[in-house]
């Protein structure tokens, strides 16, 4: 018998069913399937399919989430399921929802390093991923479009989200630092304007905020594991801590200081601690640690395994990857080449994403009980707003290396786009799929496969 809620319009709606297991992990299946286009198109795909399409989790619920997941360093996406997958079935939701987050994509790109090392280009492959890139940018875009119009509800958000926006792209404020001023400027707002940061000032046409499972399993008191006990934190440090260094420490003592599974473990540890802003932030210092330092890659191998990358689903920061492969394909000793990348390939994994686990596992329960609070709230609530000035920028950036065949760097640091070097091919594309995914409400997976097949056809037809 369905059970009925009313929105804030008094209107009667049903209310979201909880999903069980197996149909959680079928979705977070399919999301790892299609998670294309870094974080802004992962961030509207989880969007779409758990906000609007199956009301798993409430608007404001999401975006607090959200907004936790952007403070931590590495994939915020991949954080994100995590979370949404222990809200839902606590730490075996969220291990599902983070390993299947990430498993596609690492296949793929293992496979492509391999043929990267062995046949040094995948033609077909760049083919067939030129028209995917045009419907994400579509699915981008789309995502800009509907965060920005939840979550940008007065004119002082608006300016938050152009400021941060301006930072990002003009300035090159670091993104940490941008997430600091929101959260501070929110903070102060709350005591001097309250109701500017507090959602009271919400538009005459707003959509009702319709609660979700997650949020009536709340109401109704079934998520126990949400409430921080006593000894949460030091069980979850006991537990994690030698989940995510024991391997790096069992490989020091086995092959030494200086070994290359030492070096990679060691060295990409340090990453995930300190990627705050995704993949593009830490992508500088880790091209030349690995080029200068360690002696991994030739100069440009770092942008072939950037490119490889941004071709697969999954988090942008796959390309740590690409880069632990090829550091043990050459430095496997006696070991197979191919068999040794594969085990630098899979170090790299473990140490990178197992860190997301323990971020979520340890701060979530928390973060679950300050939601109330209305200071945080109000901070969280800026941040919200600085963060769709971040996906902006994201949407610039991928429209700019999607559409035009070279952007350069301006004096002020800034991608503008050189017109003489625009696609013609890649430019329709993206506006077919635009017209696709907003006009025609033609979903992600039919767009993604039309414009996958257009792409081999319109670069097979131009040589």
């Amino acid at each position: 018998m369905s059970s009925l809620i009313s929105g804030n319009d008094a209107d009667l709606v049903e209310a979201p069913a909880v999903p069980s297991f197996r149909e959680a992990t079928k979705l977070w299946a399919k999301i790892g399937l299609l998670s294309f286009g870094g974080p802004a198109g992962q961030i509207a795909l989880m969007h779409k399919e758990l906000v609007e399409d199956r009301r798993w989790i409430g608007e404001q619920r999401f975006l607090h989430a959200l907004n936790y997941c952007m403070l931590l360093p590495g994939p915020e996406a991949q954080q994100l399921a995590i979370y949404i997958g222990w809200l839902l079935h606590r730490t075996i939701g969220g291990l599902v929802a983070g390993v299947l987050f990430v498993v596609p994509g690492a296949l793929v790109m293992l496979t492509l390093s391999i043929l990267y090392v062995l046949y040094g280009d995948v033609p077909l492959v760049a083919a067939l991923f030129f028209g995917v890139k045009a419907a994400v940018l579509a699915v981008v875009v789309e995502a800009v479009i509907r965060i920005g119009r939840r979550a940008l509800k007065n004119r002082l958000m608006v300016a938050i989200a152009l400021c941060a926006f301006l930072g990002i792209y003009v300035l090159a404020i670091p993104f940490p630092l941008i997430v600091l001023i929101a959260g501070s400027v929110g903070w102060v707002g709350n005591r001097v304007a309250p109701a500017l940061f507090s959602g009271a000032a919400h538009g005459k046409n707003d959509a009702p905020d319709i609660r979700g499972a997650v949020d009536l399993m709340f109401e109704r008191g079934e998520l126990a594991h949400t409430r921080p006990t006593r000894w949460h934190a030091p069980r979850t440090i006991a537990i994690w801590l030698p989940i995510w260094l024991g391997p790096v420490l069992l490989l020091w003592a086995l092959t030494g200081r200086s070994s290359v599974w030492t070096q990679i473990g060691g060295f990409f540890s340090l990453m995930a601690v300190v990627t705050f802003g995704g993949a593009y932030a830490v992508l500088a210092y880790v091209a030349q640690a690995a080029v200068q330092s360690f002696g991994w890659l030739a100069p440009g191998e770092m942008v072939d395994g950037l490119g490889l990358a941004e071709t697969t689903p999954g988090p942008l920061i796959l390309v740590l990857q690409f880069v632990g492969f090829i550091a043990a394909f050459r430095h496997a000793g006696s070991l197979d080449a191919l068999l040794g990348g594969s085990l630098g390939a899979l170090l790299t994994l473990w140490v990178t994403f197992t860190p997301c686990f323990f971020w979520i596992f340890l701060g979530a329960p928390y973060i679950e009980a300050l939601r109330g609070n209305k200071a945080l709230s109000a901070a969280l609530g800026a941040i919200t707003a600085a963060v769709v000035g971040v996906v902006m920028n994201l949407a610039l950036w991928f429209a700019l290396h999607v559409v035009f065949r070279e952007v350069r760097m301006t004096g002020l640091g800034m991608n503008v786009p050189v017109l003489s070097s625009i696609d013609w091919r890649a430019a329709l594309l993206s506006v077919a799929a635009m017209v696709a995914i907003l006009k025609l409400k033609t979903g992600v997976l039919p767009t993604l496969a039309g414009c996958a097949v257009a792409g081999v056809l319109l670069l097979a037809a131009g040589g």
